[in-house]
């Protein structure tokens, strides 16, 4: 094999296959990146493919000029850094017996490469059924706020590391949960298969996030969807993730619409707010207490046996009954940046109900939080501000 190459043009699809290698496997090939000059439309291009074996992804690259066919497996680690500083935009790759060559002007650069025939014959998607197509940018924002109550990691049960995809009433849906807290993204797909569900792994959606980040948002992403793969399709590059056997809670069953308080506040001043709290508990429990009285101001609090305590009072219009509630600061500020606009909607359903964030007069995003038990200690804390005694105390 001995291609030309365009640096520029080329580097965009090499960093996009970088993703899916493997830097820990201890089989090689899976470190590399496949090249092959067969298997595209257009004779000087040549087709890309990795994996980790979990996630894979095939790209075509362009700025490719062929001057002899073939295929070889080239080592990430060594080859990448050399293709990245290579002192010519345009350069030379052979390859031959095992053996690589990169001639860049006047300078020559010698490696080994892997075997093609052990890098792993990668999924095909051509008979998997097709599930939706929707943009990059709807897909991304509805990726983006569907995972945010997930937690990375092989978790037991199986489901908490994952994301639930949700094919139902002519909408795509996202949910994810660590048992604490769970988010719901919805979105409307351009086109549509049948009603459908499948999990998939919050890692390979990580890199899939990043994909869709670099890709123009009206991109066309097509989803199809086999018993074992999910893929994702736009324009010349294909991601798979291997889907995760286990079975979503019916997390309908909590998406209950009562409240007994609620409350409608700036998003960006009760952001600032608890960030200060968090200064003060965040080496300790993370819990901010909250006090809320209707036709009056939403007092925040936070302790710290070492540290302090900090009391932030935010106007809001709050309906209902009185309360007194307390949750994970930071379960709080991950539901309400990912609120764009400039207000949050928050219902409460008492001391010990779910807490739900939406956005005012929205529907396609919902965040619900439970609430942390208080104890004795922690109602005392307040007690005591209440009676006049020094805050905080000594």
């Amino acid at each position: 094999m001995r291609l030309q190459i365009n640096k520029g043009e080329f580097m965009k699809s090499w960093q996009t296959a970088e993703r899916s290698t493997s830097s820990k496997s201890t089989i090689n090939s899976l470190t590399g990146i496949l090249l092959k000059t067969a298997g595209t439309d257009d004779e000087n291009t040549v087709l890309l493919e990795a994996t980790d074996l979990k996630t894979s992804i095939k790209c075509v690259s362009r700025g490719i000029l062929v001057e002899e066919e073939g295929e070889a497996v080239l080592p990430v680690k060594v080859v990448g850094e050399l293709f990245k500083k290579a002192p010519t935009n345009v350069f030379t790759v052979s390859v031959a017996e095992g053996k690589g060559l990169i001639i860049a002007g006047r300078n020559k650069y010698r490696f080994s490469t892997y075997p093609s025939k052990e890098f792993p014959t990668l999924p095909v998607s051509e008979s998997a059924p097709f599930f939706c197509t929707i943009t990059a940018s709807e897909l991304l924002r509805t990726l983006s706020e569907g995972t945010i109550a997930s937690t990375i990691g092989e978790e037991f049960p199986k489901y908490l590391g994952t994301a639930f995809f949700q094919l139902k009433e002519g909408e795509l849906r996202i949910i994810s949960t660590d048992g604490r807290r769970l988010s719901l993204s919805k979105c409307h797909p351009v086109e549509k298969g049948e009603d459908g569900d499948f999990l998939l792994p919050i890692s390979g959606l990580k890199e899939l996030q990043r994909l869709l980040g670099s890709t123009d948002g009206e991109t066309p992403v097509r989803i199809v969807v086999d018993s074992t793969l999910v893929f994702f399709q736009m324009g010349s590059l294909e991601f798979s993730v291997r889907r995760v056997e286990a079975v979503f809670p019916n997390y309908e069953k909590i998406l209950n619409p009562q409240s007994t308080t609620t409350l409608d506040v700036d998003r960006s001043l009760l952001i600032a707010a608890l960030e200060r709290v968090d200064v003060i508990v965040r080496d300790f429990s993370r819990m901010v207490l909250f006090r809320l009285s209707p036709e009056g101001d939403l007092i925040l609090m936070g302790k710290a046996p070492e540290t302090g305590a900090v009391e932030e009072i935010l106007e809001g219009k709050i309906e209902g009954e009185p309360l007194t509630v307390a949750f994970n600061v930071g379960f709080l500020l991950d539901g309400l940046k990912a609120l764009y606009g400039d207000r949050a909607f928050v219902s409460f359903n008492g001391p010990e109900g779910q807490m739900t964030m939406l956005r005012p007069g929205e529907t396609d995003f919902l965040y619900m939080v439970m609430p942390i038990k208080l104890t004795e200690n922690d109602l005392s804390f307040e007690e005591k501000e209440e009676e006049g005694e020094e805050f905080p105390p000594a």
